[in-house]
């Protein structure tokens, strides 16, 4: 099969070509006429998902960009404003009709009629919506959606003072790689010490999202968030029970795999202890990796080498990058983290990260730009219901991406030995993250299982967890402190 990344906007045919969503009144009339026409065949429900579709997808972009501006500048008050409006004022209208219309194409006495290979798993997906819908939950999602964005805001102003500069957080996180064991320890007090400023603020409004989201879910009939969750993910395949399995077997197997290679640092930087601060450091005399100086050739460089891994997928960063569709480099104002955001009426999605110059910053651009090939990938699917996929088949792509283009990083790393430093890190990094993963999410399981709790008991809840897959040869003496305001570095949970 030959792939185009020319990738074209859809054409509209059921919303007007220049329609712009910027209230509500101006956006009803589609909704309202979806749920009045009358469907008297096969052919006409097959029509009137389309142009649902189409709808939603108009819808879906244009929200996209409003979370892309925030998160490129948290400070930017108009930008926030913009989103704030969509979620207070425009969001909550949509619910109830995306209920009606749900139900009307499950009630259709035509949809029995469409194949089942092909429309299996949006039935199965509508029917678990009409199952989770509850109208007291929409004013709570909308409050949800407002305070989660939050937490970008609070950490996007975070920046430390090393050396003479300012550096944001990610930036910062440069010198904990340098062989200077001293330098390395000042910028590790001092980041952290810069998110304990937070501490308090970021605790308070995890309580708000925590209260908020056990509310949502007893509205909707569970017995708690978690499980709501589980749901609203659409995690048919497994249950809670093997997510405690996947637990064990990191505890048993791959914590004590990542306590072998800390030892193997520990001896290569000749320590007799391991600090938190010492992970990721090269030994002495031996300078970090440096793959690129800054965004455009971070670009320029994963370009050629999604090339040679296959050139259509050089083309779709091609393309993404005449449309502007990158912010790549580490700034203060930007939300932390990065993502792959796909844009489902044009089709070429948007690349957010906070690259400042480390090997890294290489993985998270494969990683992100494995997201990209499967928008593009997906964009000619007939239905925006089509293309949604659970998180775990999402990863598959951006996971593989990160291994797919090994070979060629030697457009980052023309020397053979940095390059085999490069893959042996990443290599090492593939392992590590393990114990971290299921540090994550056992926690979430126990925040959302006992929401009740207290500040107090959720910081000591934490440090059991985190202490039960942590490697047992990291030395915390005289840092505690920090391991106990860690859980703040977990952005996932909020």
């Amino acid at each position: 099969m030959t792939y185009n990344a020319d990738i074209q906007k859809k054409d509209r045919n059921f919303v007007h070509k220049d329609f712009q969503l910027s209230d509500w009144n101006t956006l009803e009339p589609y909704f309202v006429q979806l749920k009045n026409r009358e469907i008297t065949s096969k052919e006409n429900l097959v029509q009137w998902l389309k142009d649902y579709s189409e709808l939603q997808e108009v819808i879906s972009e244009d929200v996209c960009w409003k979370q892309i501006r925030m998160t490129c500048d948290t400070e930017n008050k108009q930008y926030e404003e913009d989103y704030t409006v969509f979620c207070m004022e425009i969001e909550p209208h949509i619910k109830p009709y995306a209920d009606i219309l749900n139900k009307k194409l499950i009630q259709s006495e035509h949809l029995k009629q469409l194949d089942s290979s092909t429309y299996a798993l949006l039935i199965k997906n509508v029917e678990n919506e009409i199952l989770l819908f509850n109208e007291k939950n929409i004013p709570l999602q909308a409050e949800l959606n407002i305070l989660s964005q939050q937490y970008g805001t609070i950490t996007g102003k975070m920046s430390v003072h090393i050396e003479g500069k300012d550096y944001t957080l990610q930036q910062a996180a440069k010198f904990l790689m340098q062989s200077n064991r001293a330098l390395r320890k000042e910028v590790y007090l001092k980041i952290n010490e810069r998110r304990l400023k937070d501490k308090d603020s970021l605790n308070k409004l995890f309580d708000k999202l925590l209260s908020i989201r056990n509310q949502i879910a007893l509205n909707a009939g569970f017995e708690n968030y978690r499980d709501y969750k589980f749901q609203e993910l659409r995690r048919y395949d497994y249950s809670v029970k093997e997510c405690e399995a996947f637990h064990l077997a990191i505890k048993k197997y791959m914590t004590p795999l990542v306590e072998k290679i800390y030892e193997l640092k520990k001896n290569q930087l000749q320590l007799n202890t391991l600090a938190p601060y010492d992970i990721d450091a090269e030994p002495e005399g031996q300078n970090p990796l440096e793959p690129f100086e800054n965004g455009k050739e971070l670009l320029e460089k994963s370009i050629q080498t999604f090339t040679q891994v296959r050139p259509f997928f050089g083309d779709c960063l091609k393309k993404m990058n005449e449309l502007n569709h990158f912010d790549l480099e580490s700034r203060k104002g930007k939300a932390p983290g990065g993502y792959n955001c796909p844009l489902a009426e044009s089709g070429a999605p948007f690349i957010f990260m906070n690259a400042a110059g480390t090997a890294d910053d290489v993985v998270t651009m494969m990683h992100e730009g494995g997201h990209a090939i499967h928008s593009f990938l997906c964009h000619q699917l007939e239905l925006s219901a089509f293309k949604e996929y659970p998180m775990e088949m999402a990863e598959l792509a951006s996971m593989s991406m990160e291994l797919f283009s090994m070979d060629m990083w030697n457009i980052f790393y023309p020397d053979s030995q940095k390059l085999k430093r490069a893959k042996l890190e990443e290599l090492e990094r593939v392992l590590s993250i393990f114990p971290w993963i299921a540090t994550i999410d056992k926690f979430q399981h126990w925040l959302y299982t006992h929401p009740n709790h207290s500040i107090e008991e959720r910081t000591n809840e934490w440090l059991t967890i985190y202490d039960e897959f942590a490697p047992k040869n990291i030395s915390w003496e005289n840092l505690e402190n920090y391991k106990r305001s860690f859980m703040a570095k977990a952005i996932t949970s909020f």
